[in-house]
């Protein structure tokens, strides 16, 4: 394989596939969320935090797979797999805790999973996740950041690529903000893809990220 696949599973469940193994990041099991779910075999499961909607491990993980829950600081080296401390809100956790995002890096390629990231980070916060090759970005509001605190995120962190995720599509059973008003904030090319996979590949950062809209899954009510 060359360079890195990323999976949209809805919500903020992705799966990578990279040369040497799979990991899953924030699973949901379908049923909860609205809308289908994907079995991953995982040698790797992360969970950011201890919601419902991310954290099914068992429809993600592989018999003698490992599981790394909300943990902050070096979670592996190999692939290599860091953690860094946010809030789940605009009141330093005192309304739904804190998550953890994870930036893997494997492969040559940069993924960082944002979480549930409920307030804008302090920019030396951020610093360490500049300029990755591919930032999954909550972009639904009410649980997360909105769409303009989305694109004020991007705009610190300058990724390469940005998925949007944790937003209204037919099915989900939250009341989340649909996919168009993040498109209506953002000033930077945009793509809709055919399916759900990325083909993310190790790459200049440019002074525009690129966003890319993979489908999502369909809907458990028709």
């Amino acid at each position: 394989m060359v360079g890195v696949e990323v999976e949209w599973c809805g919500h903020s469940y992705f799966i990578v596939r990279h040369s040497t193994g799979i990991i899953a990041i924030d699973p949901h099991d379908g049923g909860s969320v609205g809308v289908e779910t994907c079995r991953a075999h995982a040698d790797v499961v992360l969970v950011t935090h201890n919601h419902f909607d991310h954290n099914a491990v068992e429809v993600a993980l592989k018999p003698g797979g490992r599981v790394v829950r909300w943990r902050p600081g070096a979670v592996m080296g190999e692939p290599r797999v860091s953690g860094f401390k946010f809030y789940h809100d605009k009141a330093s956790g005192r309304l739904r805790g804190s998550v953890v995002a994870y930036l893997v890096e494997v492969d040559g390629v940069r993924i960082l999973h944002l979480s549930d990231l409920g307030h804008v980070p302090p920019a030396d916060a951020l610093e360490p996740l500049r300029e990755v090759d591919v930032a999954l970005v909550p972009v639904g509001g009410v649980y997360t950041i909105n769409a303009i605190e989305a694109w004020e995120v991007v705009q610190a962190i300058k990724p390469r690529i940005v998925v949007p995720m944790h937003y209204w599509v037919p099915g989900v059973t939250l009341p989340l903000d649909p996919i168009e008003r993040f498109l209506n904030v953002i000033k930077t090319p945009r793509e809709r893809l055919e399916g759900r996979v990325i083909e993310a590949r190790p790459g200049e950062v440019s002074g525009k990220p690129l966003v890319l809209l993979p489908e999502p899954p369909r809907s458990l009510w028709g």
